[in-house]
């Protein structure tokens, strides 16, 4: 058993977001079947993009006036979904969706795939 402790994370800024990658491949405790990890939505780390993926788990563990929009399409979609502790996302694979905040907002989440590969769409392989 490996015991992590938060504060023991890099932090990795990508666009619109802080990640702490704890489980998977390349993360703090290597997995070749899962992925997990912490997530910080805010002014600091800029607008996020609406984005898709492989599916997903999210645990909101802090939300100060922010919302997830979600819908079929990246420019279609649906109405602010406000966001709050304890609250738990489960987005299909694939499904279009965006965190967004207001002034002084921001959303921390734990994220979880099921996998490590073919997450994000660009690293899907076409079946044979």
């Amino acid at each position: 058993m490996q015991i992590i402790l938060r504060k023991d994370l890099e932090k990795e800024v990508l666009p619109g977001r802080m990640i702490q990658n704890v489980v998977g491949k390349g993360s703090y405790s290597p997995s070749d079947r899962m992925t997990m990890g912490f997530a910080t939505y805010s002014a600091e780390y800029g607008p996020m993009e609406p984005h898709n993926h492989a599916e997903e788990i999210c645990f909101i563990l802090s939300s100060k006036a922010a919302w997830l929009r979600k819908g079929p399409e990246r420019d279609k979609l649906g109405e602010a979904i406000p966001l709050e502790l304890g609250m738990t996302l489960h987005i299909p694979p694939f499904e279009w969706h965006v965190f967004e905040y207001g002034p002084g907002g921001q959303v921390e989440i734990i994220f979880f795939y099921g996998q490590v590969d073919n997450i994000r769409p660009e690293e899907i392989k076409p079946e044979r």
